[in-house]
């Protein structure tokens, strides 16, 4: 399984992550984000990481141009779209960039708002499910309504997000079959800032499921 952790600023905490087992690690491209983090700086993390292991960008409603202005930069191996792009606007992603894995987000709030999923399946490659937030788009700490998933089976490989944690992470694959699993609060002392020990606990509960 897949374990993404998300809102990386600190090389010396990507690496650390990167060793105790995560398989990609998430950048924050959104500038009204508190854990926004610049492209030199995404670089200059990404230039001590294995380069085996996953390195997303992560953007909401960002211009095309937006996007590869960070990729000159930034050697990524995906993007990430969070806000509310469309079909139209990840299948240009695709064009543009086809050698990038492209990651659509969806803020789960009730069953309907997985009807929208099915319309980007030729367009994507991965999808991530958040919880929904009013005025967040993601970092949240919330905790998404698992039963809404119970039937859940996309024709792509996907991503639960939103509110997991060290305490509640065996829970959450009890009830459900995520392709992978991506964090980002749960594992935090404060907004990009991660807590070493909690990604620590984290492994050592992924660990014994497995």
């Amino acid at each position: 399984m897949r374990v993404k952790i998300c809102g990386i600023t600190q090389a010396e905490q990507g690496q650390a992550i990167a060793n105790l087992g995560a398989t990609a690690l998430g950048f924050i491209c959104v500038e009204r984000s508190p854990r926004y983090i610049k492209s030199q700086q995404i670089q200059e993390i990404i230039q001590v990481l294995p380069t085996t292991i996953d390195r997303i960008g992560v953007f909401a409603n960002a211009s095309l141009t937006d996007i590869e202005a960070v990729l000159k930069i930034a050697q990524l191996t995906g993007i990430q779209l969070h806000g509310d792009e469309t079909p139209q606007f990840c299948a240009q992603i695709k064009q543009l960039w086809p050698h990038l894995e492209i990651i659509k987000a969806f803020r789960i709030k009730t069953a309907e708002s997985l009807l929208d999923i099915p319309q980007y399946r030729e367009v994507i490659d991965t999808l991530l499910l958040d919880a929904y937030h009013p005025q967040q788009l993601g970092g949240t700490g919330k905790t998404l309504n698992w039963d809404i998933l119970a039937t859940f089976e996309p024709d792509r490989p996907w991503f639960l997000a939103g509110g997991l944690n060290p305490n509640n992470i065996v829970q959450a694959l009890d009830n459900l079959t995520p392709d992978g699993i991506d964090l980002s609060s749960g594992v935090e002392r404060s907004p990009g800032d991660k807590d070493i020990n909690k990604v620590t606990q984290l492994f050592q509960h992924l660990n014994r499921i497995e």
